[in-house]
């Protein structure tokens, strides 16, 4: 029903937004776990799942042992299930929404009977012309011929009467395995120059590369394990400013990691593992044979492997007229300036908190003033630019109200941005042109 008409019925209802992908992630995870019982493991609707186990449930006692312990093992997840188990796709599915058991071997037909028409997975309306028919269960389908049904009801009624019943088959999708990009290469003899690891270190990149490109994806950070003959091990992460999948590229930037690496006394063994995996559709090559942005990002990813990615930052726009609010400082590495800078009017190159000017003007930029212990004279003023408040945000520095800004050249050589605010008169400087 319409949350209204619950709310009626229950005044203290405890609801909450849907997160549809979160569910998703819930239950893909869920089927996961599932494959401790059979490989065949899958999703079912929205809020189900699909297990094959034929042949598996012999390994944990017979079919009512597996269902015990998956309720149990549920259970302590807190988590509350209705399983059924049938020789059927569809019949499990009717027992676990409408007799949650199991259905004894080769009677499928008979558990399936005295349950609901609505047990075979049909639509609301179809259930409900059905039982304007008189036809509640499906024993009172199965009792009527085929060709009577398919004149009134279109064929999915009778392929998911036949699928229940084992007619017709249906078959389970497993859920696939998460792609893993990981390689590693074993040498007869260790060794310990840096060439030679570099030298591993691309044929395993080209491996990896070509396996990202075949899923149009790229890695925003890649870990170098090297296992050495003491049975040690050293992990290099190299981060990246953008997902890369370009071998040549990603080589360039490990020269300086792998020569920070101690060999000891050889190393027997190197893993390549891609992390942060992320869509990478195919872009077009500008001159050079570099994409747009590229070489800065290289730039950004040796920066960022001295100081840190996070320390490396660069100003994204906003959607606002307060100065103060015209931008954001996002980490380079993580924003990529989509919008495009406005501006309408002139901004100053350096930017303060405002700072009182002492003057003896009202509304005109002064002729004189003084700001920082320091006089000024006036040769040239441009303006005004009225700037208002935004009213819906809470802002301690803009609740005086208006200000009207000036460009004022001042004779000593300093190009000021000035306002003026009417409601409470005074002169102010807020940033410096070049």
């Amino acid at each position: 029903m319409g949350l209204a008409d619950a709310r009626a019925y229950v005044p203290d209802l405890v609801t909450r937004p849907a997160d549809i992908d979160a569910d998703r992630r819930f239950l893909t995870m869920l089927a996961r776990w599932a494959t401790r019982y059979t490989p065949h493991a899958g999703l079912d609707g929205e809020d189900g799942l699909v297990l094959d186990i034929t042949g598996a449930s012999h390994l944990f006692g017979g079919e009512a042992a597996m269902l015990e312990d998956m309720k149990e093992r549920l259970s302590r997840a807190r988590l509350s299930a209705k399983i059924g188990i049938a020789d059927t796709r569809g019949a499990a599915w009717a027992l676990a929404h409408f007799a949650p058991g199991i259905a004894p071997e080769g009677k499928t037909s008979a558990a399936l009977g005295p349950l609901s028409v609505a047990a075979l997975r049909i639509d609301d309306k179809t259930a409900t012309a059905l039982k304007r028919l008189g036809l509640n269960t499906i024993a009172d389908m199965m009792a009527l011929p085929r060709a009577t049904l398919a004149r009134r009801f279109d064929m999915a009624l009778i392929e998911r009467l036949e699928q229940a019943l084992g007619t017709r088959g249906e078959a389970v999708s497993p859920l696939s395995e998460p792609p893993h990009y990981g390689v590693r290469m074993s040498f007869p003899e260790p060794i310990g120059l840096v060439d030679d690891v570099m030298a591993a270190l691309a044929r395993l990149l080209d491996t990896l590369c070509l396996r990202l490109k075949s899923r149009e994806a790229g890695a925003r950070a890649i870990m170098l394990s090297v296992e050495r003959v003491d049975q040690t091990r050293q992990n290099v992460t190299l981060r990246l400013a953008r997902p890369i999948r370009d071998a040549p590229r990603i080589l360039r930037l490990f020269e300086r990691p792998v020569g920070e690496i101690d060999a000891g006394f050889g190393i027997e063994r190197i893993r390549l593992e891609a992390r942060g995996v992320e869509s990478l559709p195919a872009e077009q090559i500008g001159e050079g044979g570099l994409i747009e942005g590229e070489a800065l990002d290289d730039l950004v990813t040796r920066l960022g492997a001295r100081i840190g990615l996070d320390n490396i930052v660069r100003f994204q726009p906003v959607a606002s007229h307060i100065p103060e609010r015209g931008f954001t400082e996002n980490p380079a590495a993580y924003g990529r300036v989509d919008a495009e800078w406005r501006m309408d009017h002139p901004r100053p190159l350096r930017m303060f908190a405002p700072e009182p000017v002492t003057s003896d003007a009202a509304r005109r930029p002064p002729s004189r003033f003084s700001w920082r212990r320091m006089r000024f004279e006036t040769a040239s003023s441009t303006g005004p630019e009225r700037i208002a408040p935004e009213w819906w945000r809470p802002d301690e520095a803009w609740r005086t109200g208006l200000r009207d800004y000036w460009r004022v050249e001042t004779r000593q050589g300093l190009r000021l941005w000035m306002f003026h605010t009417p409601q409470a008169p005074g002169w102010f400087v807020h940033g410096l042109f070049a």
